[in-house]
This record gives structure tokens, sequence and C-alpha cells, in this order.
């Protein structure tokens, strides 16, 4: 099991591969399948400081997002050219500015009440940054403090004896486990992963759209 520390150390030591100088294609090409007026509330877990989030707010949503590093945080508004405004609260601080919110803690420690409400989620980055051990609880609170919205789920899926994770292998069976007596499922497509994971080995992403049953 990973603890807090190991993502703290990898923001402070940059060891940030997983962060992409661009918004996902993915994000992109099939975000328009949730069917989100403009002007709704989208939720990032995990969100560090993807460049999607850019590309939400240029296109006119609202983000929420849940991050462990405070590092990550600082550098997404540095990015965004915005000074947040900052609000402590026990072990959660609270970063916001226009349409965003960001929630700096342990994803298991942001609350329905915290987050407030959202009308979808989009993960990229948390299930398959999540130990084995960790990915029932995560899905189980995620879809709990969200009241179910809808979710844009990318994974990937490859062989974890070659490479270990982050990012972790997550099968469609196991999204299915997690995830099919919640929503309904629609596997929107899978793709070769150019170049492979890390290089190391081949992969495939998968782009799932979970809707409420």
């Amino acid at each position: 099991m990973m603890d807090a520390q190991f993502w703290h150390d990898r923001w402070a030591n940059n060891e940030i591969g997983f962060h992409k100088s661009e918004a996902n294609p993915l994000l992109v090409k099939y975000f328009t399948e949730l069917a989100l007026a403009k002007g709704s509330r989208v939720f990032v877990p995990l969100c560090g400081k993807t460049l999607d989030i850019p590309w939400l707010l240029s296109n006119d949503y609202r983000v929420a997002g849940a991050e462990l590093s405070p590092i990550a945080i600082e550098e997404l508004f540095a990015q965004l050219g915005v000074e947040p405004t900052i609000t402590r609260n026990g072990g959660t601080d609270h970063y916001r500015a226009d349409n965003i919110d960001i929630f700096v803690s342990d994803i298991f420690d942001v609350t329905r009440k915290v987050l407030g409400p959202v009308d979808a989620i989009y993960d990229r980055a948390a299930l398959v940054a999540l130990p084995e051990n960790l990915r029932i609880q995560y899905t189980e609170h995620v879809t709990e403090i969200t009241d179910h919205a809808p979710q844009l789920l990318i994974c990937y899926e490859y062989d974890q004896r070659v490479t270990e994770g982050p990012p972790f292998s997550i099968s469609n069976e196991e999204v299915r486990r997690h995830y099919g007596h919640r929503y309904n499922l629609t596997l929107l497509t899978s793709a070769d992963v150019p170049g492979g994971l890390k290089g190391k080995c081949t992969a495939t992403e998968h782009v799932w759209l979970l809707q409420k049953g």
C-alpha cells in the first residue's frame, strides 16, 4: 500500500512523469458523451496540475478537484495565472477562484458536504493511481460523495508483472466489478498507448462512460 508520503515525495522531487503537457486527447474527444450543459460542475479526483482543468474551464465548465499535494495545486493556479483564495479547514485546504474549487487533502477526507454538488466526474488519474487494496474503498467513496454522478473514466490495461504501477493496470472486468452494480457502463473506445507504458510494455487505454441506471 502506498501512503501519502509517496505522492508528496514524487511532487517534491519533481518525479511527475505522469503529468501531461497538454489536455488529454481522449477527454477532448469523448467529454461530450456526458451531455453536460455549459456551467456544469465537474469533479476531477487526484487532479494534480493537469492541463485537463484549463481545458474544462475554457469550455465553460466549472471544476472541483481533490489533490494531496499543495505543490501541485500551487503550480496549477500559477499555470492558470490566478491567485486563489485559501481557506484552511482542519486537514483540508480549500483553494478557490472563479469557477474552480480545489480541496488539498487525502481523497478519503473529502466529504459530500465539503465537495458540494457536482454534475459529473472525470477520472483520468485517480483509479489508476491507487493500489488494488484501496480501489474498492475509493470507488465506494467517490460514488457516495458525488451522489452517484455520471463519470468519464480512463484506465490503462497492461501486464502488471512487467512493470509496477502507478499507473496500475485496471482490467475491464475490474471496472465492471467496481461500478457495474452502480452504473450502466459503456466502453467508448480502447486504443493502444503509443510507445507503450513508460516505454516498458504494451498497454491499452480504455475510455468508459458510467451513467446512472
